[in-house]
Formats: C-alpha cells, structure tokens, sequence
C-alpha cells in the first residue's frame, strides 16, 4: 500500500470504515506514517498530522498503540534527531514529532492511560528541546513549514497543562524559554505567542507569579552580561530586539487578560528601560 494513498483514502471514511482499517492494519499504518513523519513533502507531512489528529479525536487506539508512539516520538531519533544542527532537513522529524507528542499529551490527559515510566523521564527534560534546537527557520521554499520553535513552545505549553505534570520541573522550561531569544535570529513567523503560550499555561497551574518575576528580571539580566563579555555586536542586537518582543507580547496578553498585574508592571519597567521610553 502506498501511504500517501491509503492516508487521503482514509480521511474520506466514515468512523466505522476507519476503525475497522486501524483494527486490521493500525501497526502498519503507525509504522508508515513515523517512517515519513519528517518527509520533506509538505502535502504527505500534513496528511500524516491530520491523520493522527483524527485517530486520536476519534479513539482509534489502543493503550498499547498510544504508548508505543509516545515512546517512539520522544526518543533520539525523532523529537531529537540530530538536534542542533542548521538548514538541514532533519528539523522536520524534530517539528513534526513535537506537534505529534503534544496531541498525544492531549489525549492522554483526558484518558491518562500512557505510564508513568515514560512520562516522568519526558517531563523532567522537556526544556530540552528548546534549549538545544537551533533551526528556527519558519517556511521552507519548496518544502513548507518547520517551524521547530513555534512547535517547540506549543509542546512544552501542553505539558504543563498535562495533570501529571510536576511544577518542580518548570525551572528548566523556563531556562530553555530564556535562551531560546538568543539564537542569533528575530523571529517573524508569530513564535512568539507561541513562547508566551508557556507563561500562560504556568500561570494557569498556579505556578508562582513571584517566581516568573525573578525569571523576568534574570532574562533583562542577561542583556547586561552579554554587554560586558561581548559587548555591542550582532548577537546582542538580536538577542535584544527577540526578547523584548517576547516580552511585550507577554506584557500584552496579561494585561488584556487582567492577570498577574505584578508581574506586568516588572515586564512593563524592564522593556521601558531597554527601550529607552521616557528617556
């Protein structure tokens, strides 16, 4: 069966039809659709996600499916296939196996069934992806989106949000999230919302405001130790320009959403300060 066939088949079945596909060729159809999960085929890379995106919504796995894909997608060969390099295909396995664990992570917080063995492992190093990711290319000419970082920074929002998440791992998340404006490029791709969906989601576990105002003050801190150690370069010109547009899209989305006013006003003195308002 040629899988690019049988996925834009199987999208025009009706539940029943694909349940009883899943039922009979189900390991079949995972194995296929990990194999070319990072395909540089744009149009196949999409068919695979929405396949996963109804096979999850509709129920169509097992445990055991669901477990063996968790495992497979959070190991070295996918979410961190050949992690740090740059312009190179491999940031497809990496992106595209990062918005599949997420959806994984959101089923099975309604169903909790993946075991803990493999997730307290996963949890404990999850900054690690945006920590060590240093493809931040958005669209691809002829290859479609990458998009690794976006991905990224959905994939650690919703493990917080997952219920079996402890919050005494969030420190790393913030850690990778610190440096994660200091890859040596501005984004213009919408990342960050996506990056200010992880604030928000601490946040919404009850997460210490305090703690995410001395995490605030650590990142405007760094903007003085690269001073000192390299002094106005290129990097610290970006590293600036990406932060504070992190900062002012989280200064935003707090203050329409009326929360955290303390934290607000910390956000509002530093990129004030940065950007010389008032001055």
């Amino acid at each position: 069966m040629d899988i690019k066939e049988t996925l834009q088949t199987l999208s025009s079945k009706s539940f029943t039809e694909r349940q009883d596909f899943l039922v009979k060729e189900g390991d079949w159809l995972l194995q296929q659709t990990l194999t070319h999960i990072g395909s540089t085929n744009a149009e196949l890379r999409d068919l695979i996600y929405r396949t996963f995106i109804d096979i999850l919504s509709d129920n169509l796995l097992s445990p055991q499916q669901l477990q063996f894909l968790f495992d497979t997608t959070t190991n070295e060969d996918f979410l961190y296939a050949n992690i740090g390099e740059k312009f190179t295909d491999s940031v497809f396995i990496r992106s595209f196996s990062a918005l599949l664990v997420a959806n994984i992570l959101t089923k099975d917080a309604e169903i909790l069934t993946l075991n803990d063995e493999s997730l307290q492992p996963f949890f404990k190093q999850i900054g690690r992806y945006l920590l060590l990711e240093q493809d931040t290319r958005g669209h691809i000419e002829g290859k479609g989106w990458a998009h690794s970082i976006a991905h990224g920074a959905d994939l650690a929002a919703i493990t917080i949000k997952h219920p079996k998440f402890d919050l005494q791992y969030a420190p790393s998340i913030l850690h990778a999230l610190k440096l994660t404006t200091w890859k040596d490029v501005v984004y213009i791709n919408d990342e960050e919302e996506r990056l200010v969906n992880i604030i928000e989601a601490l946040l919404d576990r009850s997460y210490s405001e305090e703690a995410i105002m001395e995490w605030v003050e650590q990142v405007f801190d760094k903007f003085e130790m690269h001073l000192v150690t390299q002094g106005y370069n290129e990097s610290f010109f970006s590293g600036r320009t990406c932060t504070l547009n992190v900062m002012k899209t989280l200064y935003f989305a707090l203050k329409m959403n009326n929360r955290a006013p303390k934290l607000q006003n910390i956000i509002y003195g530093q990129v004030a300060k940065w950007l010389k308002l008032g001055a």
